[in-house]
């Protein structure tokens, strides 16, 4: 199955993100930062126990979800910023949260056309290919339409070995 791919290693490296988007509802916004913010709170974020960019939003745009993921409600958030500066880990990137927003659509289904994302990413990080979970490589699959490539943030990476 085709999949929008993005190399997350390859995007968090850029100091200000120049891909466009053909989003039709929105085309003065970039749903790559959607896909972005998605891929890093599924496998970045350090999910942690007492969440501060939870309990820092005033505005209850950030809640945890059943999965255990935090997740952003887009319509209550007022980009005032404070979970990024709470966040002790600095995984929420400010760009990540714009006060306009819009979500990809992932371009999946449209036929003969190169997305403009893809077209106008200088890095090449993205990309439409039939991609396959694979943990060794660090593709993770998000979703039924997304995969990424980034070094996963495990618990189980950060405790001494059991003697």
């Amino acid at each position: 199955m085709k999949r929008l791919f993005v190399d997350l290693e390859i995007c968090n490296r850029c100091k200000e993100c120049r891909v466009f988007c053909d989003y039709f509802y929105h085309p003065q916004n970039n749903g790559i930062t959607s896909v972005r913010e998605y891929a890093t709170f599924a496998t970045i974020c350090r999910h942690c126990e007492e969440a501060p960019c939870v309990n820092s939003c005033y505005h209850k745009a950030l809640e945890r979800a059943p999965d255990g993921h935090i997740k952003r409600y887009k319509m209550r958030c007022t980009s005032c910023k404070t979970c990024a500066i709470a966040c002790p880990f600095g995984i929420i990137f400010q760009d990540f949260i714009p006060y306009l927003d819009s979500k990809c659509d992932y371009c999946i289904g449209v036929p003969s056309k190169v997305p403009k994302c893809m077209d106008t990413c200088p890095e090449k990080a993205i990309d439409i290919r039939e991609v396959q979970e694979d943990p060794d490589r660090n593709i993770y699959l998000i979703g039924d339409n997304l995969a990424v490539r980034t070094v996963k943030w495990s618990i189980e990476d950060i405790q001494p070995k059991k003697r």
